[in-house]
């Protein structure tokens, strides 16, 4: 006689919850064509074209934002990016929930902020998204991985190759994986008060 052998993963049961991108699949497609072509081709010194072709698919972009054009947005109708924000050669904005990124912030190259992701517990695969914030004159150093859920406090600093699970505290510097607070942000006017 054969142990009974439950399941953990069944991917046959896995939907995606209506309205879950926030547009229409043909609007998605049309995105993703779009940012693999006339954005992803373009000129790094295009900063304003990409803001546009950002801004024509329903993200909300500030003024002298710049944004190369390796970068990839799952869904720029989830984005919202404030002034001279910028974001770096290769990095992930997985917005399948909203990313907010203050005014002054910086996500650099190769960095993922990953709103999204599946419940270990159901069989189903079950998708869900929580929003992330960078927010004011935070930098999200390169190689850096950010979970669902979390804020890149204002003046914070998130070094190379960190993983962020949880928020983190204003004005300081924070490294590892899991990443710590390490020590307070200073700048060329001295410590920064929070």
């Amino acid at each position: 006689m054969e142990a009974a052998v439950s399941r953990v993963q069944d991917l046959s049961r896995f939907e995606l919850p209506a309205g879950f991108r926030g547009r229409s699949a043909i609007t998605v497609q049309l995105w993703w064509l779009v940012q693999a072509t006339a954005f992803a081709a373009s000129p790094q010194f295009l900063y304003g074209w990409r803001r546009w072709l950002l801004r024509c698919f329903g993200a909300r972009i500030g003024k002298n934002v710049l944004i190369r054009p390796s970068a990839r947005i799952t869904y720029p109708w989830k984005v919202t990016i404030g002034d001279r924000s910028w974001v770096g050669d290769r990095a992930e904005l997985y917005s399948l929930g909203e990313i907010v990124i203050g005014q002054d912030a910086v996500v650099s190259q190769n960095s993922y902020l990953c709103t999204g992701s599946h419940d270990i517990r159901a069989v189903g695969f079950d998708i869900f998204a929580q929003s992330i914030t960078v927010e004011d004159e935070a930098w999200v150093a390169a190689d850096v991985f950010v979970h669902p859920g979390v804020t890149i406090a204002r003046g914070s600093v998130v070094g190379a190759r960190s993983v962020v699970t949880k928020s983190t505290r204003p004005y300081y510097v924070h490294t590892g994986s899991p990443a710590t607070p390490v020590s307070p942000r200073r700048s060329d006017l001295g410590i920064l008060e929070q």
